[in-house]
Parts: C-alpha cells; structure tokens; sequence
C-alpha cells in the first residue's frame, strides 16, 4: 500500500475490521456525516446556504443522511434527494440515520426518486453528492446515473462524498458518467484514483473519521472477506484451487493429513497427497476425501522426484514440510523439489521439516514463497534468537522476509506475519493450540488460499486468523483439551461468517 493511500477493498477491510474491535460502522458514518456539515459550513457560513443532498440507499448515502441532520441542526436550508425508495434500504446504519430524518419531515423537504422521471427541479447553492461509495467497478443503474447527469448540469458548487459518483475510487476511470465535484472530501486516507481525476475530484480533502491507523496492524475478519473468493453457480472443479501437499514419514503420518483436511475445509477443490507408501495407506482409510500419491521409501527420496514432478502441471500451489522427518535424504530431496515448483512457477508454503530443510539452502525464490515457522525453527531459519519483545520480533520478521523475498507467518502468542514491506499482528489463539498438529492446519488454509490465487501476504494473513478464531471457538467448547482435528469443522464456519468470532482483543497486549 503506498504510504497515506488506501484502496477500496483494502478500506472496506478495515471498516470490517474497526467493527471487530469495536469502532461500529454507525460510529463511521457519524464521524463522516459530521465531517462534511463541518466542511459546508466552514466554507458557506451564510445560513440563507440553500443545500441539496442527493443519497443512494447504501452506506455512501448514510453519510449523507447524517450530514443533512447537522446541517439542519446548524440551521440550513437542506433538501434530500433519494435514489430510490427509501423502503429498499437495506444497509443497517444507513436506515438507522434515514429514520433519525422522519422528526424534521416538516422542516425538511424529500424527494424519493425511483425512476428517471421522477428527478425533481432543484434549486440549490451547494449540492452534496453521497449517491455512491468506493469501489465503484460498472456503469452506474438508473436512476443514479439520472442524477449524476442531473448535478453535472447544474452550475452549482458540489462536494462529493468520499469519490465522485461515477468515478472507479481506484483507477480514476469514469463509468460513462461520473460527478464533476468542487470538492471531494475521502476519509481516513486517499484513494488511489482520485490522485488522477481532478477534473472530477476538484480540491481533494482528507478527513479522519476515527480509525486510527494502528488498526491497519491488525488482523481481523475484513482480512478473511479479502482472501475469500465469491462462487458463483456456474463455477467447476479446478476454478478454486488444486494443492500439492508433500509431507509424512514413518514418525508422523498424521502431519499431511491434517494440512489436506484443513484446505479442504477452506474450500480448495482438490488435495493431492504424497506421502511414502504405507503412510498414504493410513491416512487414505482415514477419510474417503484423500486423494494419496504413494511415495516409494519410508521417507522422501530422490526416487519420488519423478512422481512429484508429474502432478506440478496439474495444481496451482504447493505445501510441503509438515512430517517429512530430516533424513539427509529427505533434505537434499526437499531442495530438488523446490527448485521443480519454481520452475513450475507455482506458489510454495514451507513449514515444519521443509523449513528446516530450506534453510540449509535458503535463497530468494521467483515464486510467492511462505514461510511459517514458530520460534525455534525461526532459529534454525535464520541461525539466530528470537529478541524478547515484540517491537524487536516484528522488526527481526520484516528484514527476514525482505532478504528471503518472501512471506514469514512466525508462529507465536501473537502471529507476526509480514512480506519485508507490511506487518500485520495476529491475535487470535490461545495456550491450547502448543497441542501438535494445529500449525499443520494452518498451512492447510493458507495453502488453500494460495492456491486460489490469492496475495501471499492476504492468505498468510487470513490464514492466521482463521486458524486462531478455530482454537478460540473450540477452546469455548473443550478448555484446553483440544486436538487439532476439533479446529476443522470450525474452518467452514468462520469462512462463511468471519465476524461470528467475538473475542475481545486487546491491542498492545
């Protein structure tokens, strides 16, 4: 992200994410509505300002909502202008400010437009565009577009709300018509495509609307909604990701098989498994959902290249590491392997005996790379301590990841994840997940994640957050007598509603 911007997606995120630590969306939205009273006000103190708001029936809308209370308050002239039936609001905090309106309806006129012919004369000296919010991607429907037309030919001063309606808030595009502002006041940080638009934006003002930029630190369910992939109905088998999993030995069978188990409850398509021969046996009786390539050995070798080799043309990312045991062999195997899914070109996650085997030979990749190693084979890593404090940690994690060009997810009471450029800090979890096998899940799910394609760095970090929540809801059930198979069936359920988890996280804990 460059610095003091932000994009709509990643904007939608936070406000998710502000809501999860308690800053609710009602907050925002009076914050900004407030905001822009305060602007008109300060520019057009004459309280003889005839002022006219035109609102969508989203959140942009509400904004405008609340900054037409303040105005009246303040003693304006105000008019509002609905797209639509007021009725059809379906946005919480929005109809909650709509109703807040209904006391003034004598001192307030409305119009409520529902189609083009309905768009009303307007006489005003200020006009408020709050039609449309950010991450506009099509051309805007009927009646919006009616207005924004409407207000373009008006010679009227025009503050939009956030972005012009119209306008993409990202690339600066214009949706066949898009609001000619006087002034655009954003909030929080600007967005990207209003830096190269001005004859749209006009004066572009910032306004803080009370997130503070800390919460950019943390992770959160805005942060799953990111890595989530929407499934639409004419969706097939491959679209959500095919994984290679590489892991298992003689010692820990159970290892690959959580991680596969763990990806396909967070929606990937299909797991192949390779593991050595009896191991894959073990765990194919286990569940029906395993999909097994039998390793010849009791432990990776040279001989299983091949048979590796074949299926990297089939699957879109790869996990390995989690119980490959540290044969020698196995080792020099493990390198040999990396070197094919780079030249395969697919994404690769590292963790447990992969980690300890890459850092024999540990060098940038020219594939996304995720590491996600605890504190001790952070050590091994690296050849270095852990610092004791957590401002150190973080530092130590964000030059590791810079030098090795990849994303580390280091394993701890706090999650620290970073790609050399942003950190964010996990803090879902408990004491209950040291059990073994609960870090094999979370390689499960951001494997899942990376094989959908998703950013490195969103998938590390939506994996983290899932992976917590899960040992936080079981640890609500069990204590913390948990077993990593129990983080399983929770996977789903935060996938499809990530702010179900209500743990009250405490910021600088």
């Amino acid at each position: 992200m460059e610095l003091g911007v932000i994009t709509s997606r990643e904007m939608r995120s936070l406000e998710v994410n502000a809501e999860y630590f308690g800053i609710s969306r009602l907050q925002l939205m009076e914050n900004a509505g407030h905001a822009i009273a305060s602007e008109i006000s300060a520019r057009f103190p004459s309280k003889k300002t005839r002022i006219a708001v035109f609102c969508g029936l989203g959140g942009n809308g509400g904004d405008g909502f609340v900054a037409t209370r303040h105005l009246l308050s303040s003693g304006y002239m105000v008019e509002v202008v609905v797209a639509g039936k007021a009725s059809d609001i379906m946005h919480e905090a929005t109809l909650k400010n709509w109703l807040a309106l209904q006391p003034f309806r004598n001192s307030l006129l409305i119009h409520e437009v529902s189609d083009t012919s309905q768009v009303p004369t307007i006489r005003a000296d200020v006009i408020v565009d709050s039609l449309l919010g950010i991450g506009l991607k099509g051309v805007p429907r009927q009646p919006i577009l009616q207005l924004i037309k409407t207000i373009n030919s008006m010679e009227t001063f025009c503050l939009a709300v956030d972005t012009p309606s119209g306008l993409n808030s990202d690339s600066g595009e214009v949706l066949e018509e898009a609001t000619k502002a006087d002034l655009t006041v954003t909030f929080y940080k600007a967005k990207p495509g209003l830096r190269s638009s001005r004859e749209h934006v006009g004066e572009l003002v910032i306004r803080n609307i009370g997130l503070p930029e800390t919460l950019e630190k943390f992770t959160g369910p805005g942060d799953v909604i990111l890595a989530t992939k929407p499934r639409p109905a004419e969706s097939h088998k491959g679209d959500f990701g095919k994984l290679l999993v590489v892991g298992g030995s003689e010692v820990y069978s159970g290892a690959p098989a959580l991680v596969t188990l763990a990806a396909l409850r967070t929606g990937v398509d299909l797991v192949y498994t390779a593991t050595p021969e009896k191991v894959a046996y073990a765990i194919s009786s286990f569940t029906p959902n395993m999909v097994t390539i039998k390793l010849e050995g009791s432990h990776l070798n040279r001989a299983n290249i091949t048979k590796i080799n074949q299926f990297l043309g089939k699957v879109t990312a790869v996990v390995m590491g989690p119980g490959l045991g540290l044969h020698e062999e196995t080792k020099k195997t493990a390198e040999e392997i990396v070197t094919s899914v780079e030249e395969a070109g697919l994404p690769l996650l590292l963790d447990a005996d992969g980690l300890r085997a890459f850092a024999e030979f540990k060098r940038p990749l020219q594939v996304p790379l995720v590491l996600t190693p605890h504190a001790r084979e952070y050590s091994v890593l690296t050849g270095k301590e852990l610092p004791s404090s957590q401002e150190d940690r973080v530092e130590k994690v964000k030059k590791v990841a810079q030098k090795l060009g990849a994303v580390v997810l280091l394993k701890g009471s706090t999650d620290i994840v970073s790609d050399g450029e942003r950190v964010k800090l996990n803090l879902t979890g408990n004491p209950g997940m040291t059990v073994g096998g609960t870090g094999d899940v979370l390689s499960g799910v951001v494997g899942a994640f990376m094989s959908q394609k998703i950013n490195p760095f969103e998938a590390a970090v939506a994996g983290a957050f899932v992976n917590g929540a899960a040992g936080d809801f079981v640890k609500d059930e069990r204590g913390y007598h948990m077993v990593a198979t129990d983080l399983l069936d929770w996977i789903p359920r935060i996938m499809d509603n990530p702010t179900m988890h209500s743990k009250v996280a405490k910021i600088g804990s």
